[in-house]
């Protein structure tokens, strides 16, 4: 229960650290999933919140990129004429 506390608190801290909170998107959400996943597979809390918030930014980084990819795809299309 203490290390799940600590992941709690250490995700808590994360979230003020840093220049700007785009940098902590995703870790947050990965650090706790991370956290709970760790503590179950032989108490590895600390190791596993780790793991998460890395897995978590880059997930969140990787689909900013594909939103920014659609969007810069959609607003090419709409500059074409449509050929019916």
């Amino acid at each position: 229960m203490k290390q799940v506390l600590s992941v709690i608190a250490a995700a808590g801290v994360l979230m003020f650290v840093g220049n700007t909170a785009a940098e902590a998107k995703g870790c947050i959400k990965g650090a706790v999933v991370g956290g709970v996943a760790g503590h179950f597979m032989h108490h590895h809390t600390l190791l596993g919140a780790a793991a998460g918030c890395i897995v978590g930014h880059h997930l969140a980084h990787k689909k900013e990129q594909e939103q920014k990819a659609a969007a810069e795809k959609a607003k090419q299309q709409q500059g074409q004429p449509s050929h019916w």
